[in-house]
């Protein structure tokens, strides 16, 4: 699988995140500039997570069937299904971005993944990143992360 190279405005892999894009800021998702899209892509999946959490790989957003572009806007509505046909998911940010927020006097670690899929995934607004991943298994084109801390 070859890796997905992207970018967001103000955050750097191995970084902070920007306050814009946290729960104790804008709370809005962060732009992300795709630089090697494979041209196959159909759609793009996107998952952020709390590697710090108690619970393992606890999900802060999920988003699917975004159509493939070179880039993803950022501050997305909250929604199950946007205008384009983008959904998203029941996470920490129901049906939305939830950015980071720890308990105070702690950082955590989070990564942002992105996914280039070769179809579209059926499925209803209604499901966890867990039923997300499962359905991208054997669509997935390329893949790329970054992880960052907040504060």
């Amino acid at each position: 699988m070859e890796q997905l190279r992207f970018t967001c405005p103000g955050l750097e892999d191995g970084g902070r995140f920007p306050i814009r894009y946290t729960g104790r800021g804008e709370d809005r998702s962060p732009e992300i500039l795709l630089e090697s899209l494979d041209p196959l892509a159909r759609t793009l999946a996107v998952t952020l997570e709390d590697l710090s959490h108690p619970i393992k790989g606890f999900t802060h957003w999920v988003l699917w069937n975004f159509p493939a572009s070179e880039q993803i806007p950022g501050g997305l509505p909250k929604g199950g299904r946007l205008e384009n046909g983008a959904c998203q998911g029941i996470a920490y940010g129901l049906h939305r971005y939830a950015g980071p927020k720890p308990p105070p006097l702690t950082s955590h670690r989070y990564r942002l993944t992105v996914y280039a899929l070769d179809c579209a995934l059926d499925l209803k607004p209604g499901v966890r990143k867990r039923r997300v991943l499962k359905a991208i298994e054997g669509h997935i084109l390329q893949k790329g992360f970054l992880t960052a801390r907040f504060p």
